[in-house]
């Protein structure tokens, strides 16, 4: 089984990369951390997707 990157994250997801990145480092959505790499489990990343999600943490209107 071959994990995925952010880019292909964002793909299947339909969001920038940059979008992919934030929930990546927000732990929005599951991912395996190789030293300084992020990747996700497609398995996980279809459960997460399939679970309907999980909302940003602090609601959408989140302050810098």
């Amino acid at each position: 089984m071959a994990l995925l990157t952010l880019q292909e994250v964002a793909e299947r997801l339909s969001v920038s990369y940059g979008r992919a990145a934030e929930l990546a480092r927000l732990n929005v959505i599951p991912v395996v951390r190789l030293g300084r790499q992020i990747r996700v489990d497609p398995i996980r990343l279809q459960e997460f997707i399939a679970g309907g999600g999980r909302a940003l943490p602090g609601g959408w209107r989140r302050t810098a």
